[in-house]
């Protein structure tokens, strides 16, 4: 996915202001860098846009919220607004503005009942910004520092950067203690008092100033390419009173995804591919069902020839089965043989399946059904009687006058 990364200057919007960013079709490397008007940056097709709050602009807060604050609907069911109170209450006295004044974010999953970062910087300036890109027809999806302090597993990790120009380079050192920005000199050097041997990340413009204060290689990091990598990370400053406005845009990004699949050039590749999965799914359960359309009629043919075959007698085939079954009782009656459809028989199933029922007060047996009048058996007796006699073939029913038996095969 195409990823636009702007960072937001330091000054509020003014006119033809420009903003610098860096475009990526991957997220991990830099396609070009850009440095335009809002209006005039580049909008690559359903981008996903990433505004980038420079270090000037955040102060980061170490605090130790109240037990319970925290919660798994962080940001849901007014949960925002108690914790926005929480975080005005711990930071009135380390903020120089109104904490009304200031957008508060905390770190990305924080931990229950541990100390968690939270990033400040000016509410005015920032909606400002968002407001402009908006305009623009730039809206942001998230909102990350340029750099943060470590938090969660790399707590303990700490980096220096070296930024800026010759003449006005400047010191950044993220870590435990947070974010500290300073101007480069020999006494902001001293005063980091940087092990020897630990990394230093500097600008090419003043990598030769970083080697000089640090005596040691400095290992090249372009502002796009710090751009990039605080793109990737799991902040996302769009917290509180800018959670909704995120929420509408990731919903508009989904949806811009979801067109671009069904009508951007570089899908239809994908799309022709999906297009012929579904016509051979849709093929082959077609020839599947016309194979098990063939086998049953096959059945049924095989099944009519038998009836024909074994009862010349039967003339029109309607339902092979039960004709077979009636043809096969009549003959067994004819021969004397008694059949599952004889009166003999059912009573003495019904008979071995109701024991302790009393005798019926008249039974009545014609075209297969056994009619046992004056019997009224609780619904719990009828159930159990019932079962029994199905799982021998039999159904059994209650009328006005009592029960009646038939072969349930037998329509």
């Amino acid at each position: 996915m195409t990823t636009l990364i702007i960072t937001l200057p330091r000054a509020l919007p003014a006119a033809a202001m420009l903003c610098e960013g860096v475009v990526s079709d991957d997220g991990r490397t830099v396609l070009r860098a850009v440095q335009a008007p809002a209006a005039l940056l580049p909008a690559p097709a359903n981008a996903q846009i990433v505004a980038v709050v420079p270090v000037s602009r955040l102060s980061w807060h170490r605090l130790s919220l109240p037990k319970g604050a925290l919660k798994a609907s962080l940001f849901q069911d007014g949960n925002a607004g108690r914790l926005r109170a929480v975080l005005d209450g711990l930071l009135e006295d380390s903020v120089l503005d109104e904490t009304s004044q200031m957008h508060f974010a905390l770190e990305p999953r924080p931990g229950a009942d541990q100390p968690v970062w939270v990033a400040a910087c000016d509410k005015a300036w920032l909606h400002a910004w968002l407001g402009v890109l908006t305009q623009a027809g730039r809206p942001v999806a998230r909102i990350v520092p340029e750099l943060a302090p470590p938090s969660g597993d790399a707590l303990g990790a700490a980096m220096l950067h070296i930024t800026g120009t010759p003449d006005l380079a400047q010191l950044i050192r993220t870590g435990p203690e947070g974010v500290t920005l300073l101007p480069l000199s020999v006494a902001s050097a001293a005063l980091m008092a940087w092990p020897e041997g630990a990394a230093v990340q500097a600008e090419p413009a003043v990598a030769a100033l970083a080697e000089h204060f640090f005596n040691r290689p400095a290992q090249l990091q372009t502002a796009p390419e710090r751009w990039l990598a605080a793109a990737r990370s799991d902040w996302d400053l769009a917290q509180f009173d800018l959670l909704y406005t995120r929420g509408t845009r990731t919903r508009k990004h989904l949806s811009a995804m979801v067109s671009s699949l069904f009508r951007a050039p570089r899908w239809r590749a994908a799309r022709w591919a999906t297009l012929a999965l579904v016509v051979v799914n849709l093929v082959g359960l077609q020839a599947w069902s016309w194979k098990e359309q063939s086998a049953l009629a096959d059945q049924r043919v095989a099944t009519r020839n038998m009836l024909t075959a074994t009862f010349p007698e039967v003339r029109v085939v309607v339902d092979a089965p039960v004709q077979m079954a009636r043809a096969l009782a009549d003959l067994q009656r004819k021969n004397g043989v008694a059949s599952s459809a004889d009166m003999e028989t059912m009573l003495g199933y019904f008979q071995a399946a109701a024991q302790d029922t009393p005798a019926p007060s008249a039974i009545d047996f014609a075209a297969g059904e056994l009619r046992l009048k004056g019997l009224s058996p609780s619904p719990s007796s009828f159930a159990a009687i019932a079962a029994r006699l199905q799982s021998q073939g039999y159904s059994l029913q209650v009328n006005a006058e009592g029960l009646t038996m038939k072969e349930a095969r037998f329509p």
